[in-house]
């Protein structure tokens, strides 16, 4: 994970240099730095990141304006940091392609959990190569996926089917629905989800959830607005109610 290369967007140089001394110390040593949204996309079409942080209020086109064009370059998960920080444009950064939300002024120490949390959950696990059951294994894992007829989900192949039909679905959206479906007809709360699928505390921000779980709903609901798979208990939190049919297949 520390081997992760980092790209920070941020017209502070004192905030970039911060930035960049703190993540060294947490060992991380592959990070680049730039100043516009222009530099960023440039960035990104010469070199591959784990992970974007991304200032909003830059010179020229903000990082809203950017993300997109991004998303166009990379699936890197996008760190938005910014100090607006109303509900509307949390809002607005999760539905351009964002995946996390830091206000100003910040921990820098919070920046560099958030982005740790965020690059364990892209790490996959893979069997020693050469060991005696690394065949069996790798088998094994690719047969993982979950059908609850309307759709389906491939975890390793980081598939979701509805209704025939593959559908994109960002990381975070995507292992959201993973947890869920391998914990069906369990009730979590906001900040139970954020602390299992994003791996740290929510810091008692509840609006990451809930533009998932919509982004969710959105996707694998008829109607988003009376859900029947992805459902809200009242004052406790969410549940994936599993189907009749068996929901997990394995392909021995």
């Amino acid at each position: 994970m520390k081997e992760a290369r980092l790209l920070i967007v941020d017209d502070e140089p004192a905030l970039l240099h911060m930035l960049e001394k703190v993540l060294a110390k947490e060992g991380f040593t592959r990070i680049d730095t730039v100043s516009t949204a222009e530099e960023a996309l440039e960035a990104c079409k010469r070199q591959t990141y784990d992970l974007i942080v991304l200032d909003v209020m830059l010179p020229g086109k903000s990082g809203f304006d950017i993300c997109p064009l991004l998303r166009a370059e990379t699936d890197a998960p996008i760190l938005f940091l910014t100090a607006r920080g109303s509900d509307l444009d949390k809002l607005t950064g999760f539905a351009l392609g964002g995946d996390d939300y830091v206000t100003k002024p910040f921990n820098p120490l919070e920046v560099a959990a958030r982005i740790k949390a965020r690059l364990r959950r892209n790490v996959r696990t893979a069997p020693e190569a050469g060991g005696p059951r690394a065949a069996d294994a790798a088998a094994e894992e690719t047969s993982e996926h979950y059908d609850y007829g309307r759709f389906q989900v491939h975890v390793q192949a980081g598939e979701l089917r509805v209704q025939g039909q593959s559908l994109a679905c960002p990381a975070l959206v995507f292992q959201l629905l993973v947890f869920l479906c391998r914990h069906p007809n369990r009730i979590f709360s906001k900040q139970q989800l954020y602390e299992q699928v994003w791996g740290t505390d929510s810091y008692g921000d509840d609006n990451t959830v809930m533009v998932h779980i919509h982004r969710i709903r959105e996707r694998i609901e008829e109607n988003p607005g009376d859900p029947r798979f992805l459902v809200t208990v009242r004052g406790l939190g969410y549940k994936l109610v599993r189907p009749t049919a068996p929901q997990e297949v394995r392909v021995p």
